[in-house]
């Protein structure tokens, strides 16, 4: 239970320090991007760390850092099927996927989640 009394605080807080970051850079969609993903991944490392040590927390870390790498590529990919090949969203994201679990699980593969 204190595990998510925890997270609940310091996912809030740092969402509020990246929302106030966020708002202060132009575009206002800065604000959107800087208030999600690195606000949850730094409370759910800072928790890592607490909980399982340094060492898991790295691991954890790596996965993290595959898991946008892939993002990246599926964000690519559906820019080039919306765009270039007109498909409409869903068969287009749908598609795309598949690259984002490819990519994934084979940086995850291939480099392991270890420094």
């Amino acid at each position: 239970m204190t595990e998510y009394i925890v997270r609940f605080i310091a996912g809030g807080v740092i969402v509020s320090a990246f929302a106030i970051l966020g708002d202060m850079f132009r575009p206002k969609s800065f604000a959107g991007l800087l208030g999600a993903a690195p606000s949850v991944a730094l409370a759910t490392l800072g928790i890592a760390v607490v909980r399982h040590g340094s060492h898991y927390a790295a691991a954890e870390s790596w996965t993290m850092i595959y898991g946008a790498v892939a993002l990246g590529c599926y964000s690519v990919v559906v820019c080039h099927l919306l765009m270039r090949y007109r498909l409409n969203a869903l068969p287009a994201t749908t598609l795309a996927l598949t690259v984002w679990l490819a990519v994934a699980f084979g940086l995850l593969a291939g480099l392991g989640g270890a420094a």
